[in-house]
């Protein structure tokens, strides 16, 4: 209620022009709320509502804001004021704008920003996509180890503005990363001390063409505000921050949820994306997905002699599907979250089929006594469907049993080879091994039920 009653007030505010109390309010506000008002703002009124916010919040507020916009802002700014933004912009963002930007936009950019700075952008393109080195800064603290507390101290205040964060500094000896000294260790040292003789060795770093994920990983397990990152002759050239490695994050796991829900993975969100942009990132899989259940349809048509004399037998078809799908999309998804946060390798591939196959007796001997109990209350007592028998019942709950513990042998084993053959596991998800699973359960039903009733 107060954010909606915030958002009438500046649309009112709006309205009546009042662009200095507009600006006494944004100038109270963080970057990125400031920047959420602003997606609702029309496109006329963007660039004046940008030009009231003053230089440094007007950079961390652009940094926030989504790439249309920044384009439109871009596009109005003039040479000065799109100087301006870029000079208190940090080089990673700085980066992700350019790789935001349509070709000609990114020229005028790349004009705008000082040679270092351009310098810097360029040398972060050459990395690979997806690479440590495409999503670090260049804009660190480094020390030498010779240096004394005092003396780094002073280095830090004077080039610490620039830097995209303090607290963790980097001993270097031409460019050689030796150590990290922490501000807290500076602070709480003498003077005359040497920053060689406070520096912790032990440093964990990774190289430019590390995998970004992998990365990003890292700072889950190690608490990490930033991470030193070294080219292959162990020079520092970077580091990555918190804030890039959370974003890495975002965007890996929502790219695991795109492809296992059977959609192209987008790099815009769904607000921005238009209905023809949904559609082509979704009819590849569900055209796949159709044609890879024609073998159902198959599998159906080769025993419709059998089913014609059980004509029973269809009715339990969508359930023992439904399970058995259910079951490997349980399995695949767990291993496809533990494959992602390194918690199992292709190596363990035999204790988690063991571990699989005990949880399937477990759930298929309880569905399979639920079915059974359901069967002869609900179908036959209840319902007066003198169709179903104990035999029948027998078929289709040990049809249940067995399909539950092969859709969970498919959903855990799929992904980890999917992973060992170089593939995204994630492709290994529910729409696919679903699809599978109904093949299988099918196969298996009718194996049973030819060895019992016919």
């Amino acid at each position: 209620m107060a954010e909606l009653s915030f958002e009438r007030t500046f649309e009112a505010l709006l309205e009546e022009k009042k662009y200095s109390t507009i600006k006494d309010v944004l100038v109270t506000m963080n970057p990125a709320d400031i920047a959420a008002i602003f997606e609702d703002v029309d496109e006329e009124r963007l660039p004046l509502l940008f030009r009231l916010l003053p230089k440094e919040l007007a950079a961390e507020t652009f940094v926030e804001m989504e790439p249309e916009q920044q384009e439109i802002l871009v596009e109005g700014f003039s040479d000065r004021e799109l100087h301006e933004v870029m000079d208190e912009l940090f080089v990673d963002d700085a980066v992700d704008l350019v790789e935001e930007m349509p070709a000609n936009v990114v020229k005028r950019i790349l004009a705008q920003a000082d040679p270092k700075m351009r310098r810097e952008i360029n040398e972060i393109l050459r990395y690979p996509e997806d690479s440590a080195g495409s999503i670090m800064t260049t804009e660190y603290v480094n020390l030498h180890p010779s240096m004394t507390v005092g003396d780094a101290i002073d280095r830090i205040r004077r080039t610490g503005v620039d830097k995209e964060t303090i607290y963790t500094c980097y001993v270097t000896d031409e460019r050689k990363l030796l150590g990290t000294v922490t501000v807290r260790e500076l602070l709480t040292a003498k003077d005359e001390v040497k920053v060689g003789d406070l520096m912790e060795t032990n440093v964990i770093s990774v190289n430019t063409l590390d995998d970004q994920e992998e990365v990003a990983n890292m700072f889950t397990k190690y608490s990490f505000l930033a991470l030193p990152v070294v080219d292959s002759d162990l020079r520092m050239v970077g580091i990555v921050t918190f804030d890039d490695a959370m974003d890495v994050l975002e965007e890996e796991t929502t790219e695991d949820m795109e492809i296992m829900a059977g959609i192209t993975p987008s790099e815009k969100t769904y607000y921005r994306s238009s209905p023809w942009e949904l559609f082509k990132h979704r009819i590849p899989w569900l055209l796949l997905l159709m044609v890879s259940a024609t073998f159902t349809g198959i599998i159906i048509t080769h025993f419709e002699n059998a089913l014609a004399a059980q004509v029973v037998l269809t009715a339990f078809i969508p359930m023992l599907m439904d399970t058995g799908g259910n079951s490997g999309s349980q399995a695949s998804v767990t291993v496809i979250r533990a494959l992602s946060l390194d918690d199992i390798e292709f190596e363990d591939l035999p204790v988690v089929i063991w571990k699989e196959i005990r949880t399937a007796v477990l759930c298929g001997i309880s569905l399979a006594a639920a079915c059974f109990a359901k069967l002869m209350i609900v179908d036959k007592m209840i319902l007066g469907n003198e169709a179903v028998n104990t035999t029948v019942a027998a078929v289709v709950c040990s049809t249940m049993a067995l399909t539950v513990l092969v859709a969970k042998l498919i959903g855990c084993s799929l992904p980890m080879i999917a992973k060992k053959l170089g593939f995204d596991p994630a492709v290994m998800a529910s729409p696919f091994i679903t699809t599978i699973v109904d093949a299988v359960s099918l196969l298996v039903y009718f194996a049973i039920a030819s060895s019992l009733l016919f």
